[in-house]
């Protein structure tokens, strides 16, 4: 099902967390999250490379690979207030793209049936598909909905000859039944694809996509309010999909299709520090990160952030559940430290 370490480049963990094998079952009962890599990009249309995105992703950080991260806004370590464990890469071999997905989706369900959130490192989008119905196949199909971040709808049929591939996961999810058409919130759509018949198959889906010009009127708080809404009826979960092209390339370079006119990195990490912490968040990806068309680890960094940013979100939330607190944004960082937020003044 997986092999120990990377098919690419060194053996290493996210950060520094602990190891463990799917093929081993006690190695991650209790775990709280299982990071997965998926090196694939079989699917890929244009620029190749994220094959290597899980390496980039796991190691790209200037501080020590220690397990630790503390959040200075939300006041968790995400590395270690959840037990978070990497269980390495899928073998996924970019060949044979039916062959690796069904891998990927067999792995992400072993993760789900123990208890776990799967966190997926990609790898092209096409990844997507084995993510989120690897969770739907336990948690029930049509019972999970899907927030995806994306300059592309990811909703075409036969490209390039092939019902599989980064442009079509989301097409052949709801195809399959395994997640609702009324229940998917895309966001960050912009640019030239697809054209006019995808859009008509959409709309007769009833998905709901926000484009940039959109969040550019209405505000991306007022969207994000809006699709929260609709993820949460009739659904017991939310599987989150991040694909790095959402942000503009001066963002995040390091992409296989590039879109100009995106979100900022900033409103990126906001966005999905607000899902899980406002959100059942039971699964996530993170992916179209492509290493050889970075620069400076600038979009590396980016996805590693997003990691990062969702587990100590999550980490928070659990936090104010068990203890009955609400985090406040506005809480001023030394507050425990100096004896209140007016003793400067």
């Amino acid at each position: 099902m997986s092999r120990y370490g990377a098919q690419f480049g060194p053996d290493v963990t996210f950060l520094g967390v602990e190891r463990c094998s799917l093929d081993e079952p006690e190695s991650f009962a209790g775990a709280d999250v299982v990071v997965l890599g998926a090196p694939f990009d079989g699917g890929t249309s244009h620029r190749p490379g994220t094959r290597f995105g899980p390496q980039a992703i796991r190691t790209t950080d200037y501080l020590p690979h220690d397990g630790s991260r503390p959040s200075l806004a939300l006041r968790t370590d995400g590395l270690r207030d959840l037990r978070v464990l990497d269980a390495g890469d899928v073998e996924m071999y970019s060949g044979d793209i039916t062959t690796a997905l069904s891998a990927l989706e067999r792995a992400v369900e072993t993760v789900t049936r123990s208890g776990a959130i799967p966190v997926v490192l990609g790898g092209d989008h096409s990844i997507a598909f084995a993510d989120a119905k690897g969770i739907a196949n336990v948690v029930g199909h049509g019972r999970i909905s899907m927030l995806h971040f994306d300059a592309h709808a990811d909703t075409g049929d036969i490209e390039f000859g092939s019902l599989w591939g980064h442009g079509q996961p989301m097409r052949r999810l709801i195809e399959s039944g395994a997640l609702r058409g009324d229940r998917f919130l895309q966001i960050g759509l912009r640019g030239y694809w697809p054209p006019p018949s995808t859009l008509d198959w959409m709309a007769a889906q009833r998905m709901r996509s926000y484009e940039m010009t959109e969040i550019g009127h209405r505000g991306l708080e007022a969207c994000l309010t809006e699709a929260f809404g609709i993820a949460t009826d009739e659904c017991e979960g939310v599987f989150l999909s991040v694909d790095i092209d959402v942000c503009d390339p001066g963002h995040a370079p390091g992409t296989g299709t590039p879109e100009p006119g995106g979100l900022s990195a900033r409103q990126l990490l906001d966005s999905v520090r607000r899902i899980c912490l406002e959100l059942p968040v039971v699964g996530m990806d993170v992916v179209e990160v492509s290493p050889p068309y970075d620069h400076a680890d600038i979009t590396a960094a980016l996805a590693n952030r997003v990691v990062l940013e969702a587990l100590s979100a999550i980490a928070r939330r659990r936090r104010d559940a068990a203890e009955g607190t609400r985090w406040d944004p506005s809480r001023p960082l030394l507050t425990d430290r100096i004896g209140g937020p007016d003793a400067h003044r």
